[in-house]
């Protein structure tokens, strides 16, 4: 499996592949230089476990995040229940 990352203005979706087929991917906006809003969540692959594959893409998300000084508004329900169970992510977000 290989993650990516594809931004193109004012949106982005950091994905994973596996050869040529789509696995999953989360989606964000900006809102703003220092606002991310993340969008979407889609898991394509029903036979892996959908849970560690949004950790993994969350995980790349706040990092990308930290470094670029951004804060993160989560709209996705999957992410933010996610978000809302890990105090490590609570930096990042707009309260």
């Amino acid at each position: 499996m290989v993650l990516k990352h594809y931004e193109n203005g004012h949106k982005g979706t950091f994905y994973l592949e596996e050869g040529a087929e789509l696995i999953a991917e989360i989606n964000y906006s900006f809102a703003g230089a220092d606002k991310m809003i993340l969008d979407r969540t889609i898991i394509y692959n029903k036979l892996v476990d959908q849970n560690e594959l949004t950790k993994l893409l969350l995980d790349t998300l706040i990092d990308y995040s930290r470094k670029k000084n951004i804060r993160v508004i989560p709209l996705c329900n999957v992410a933010k229940s996610l978000i809302d169970q890990d105090i490590s992510y609570q930096d990042v977000l707009i309260k």
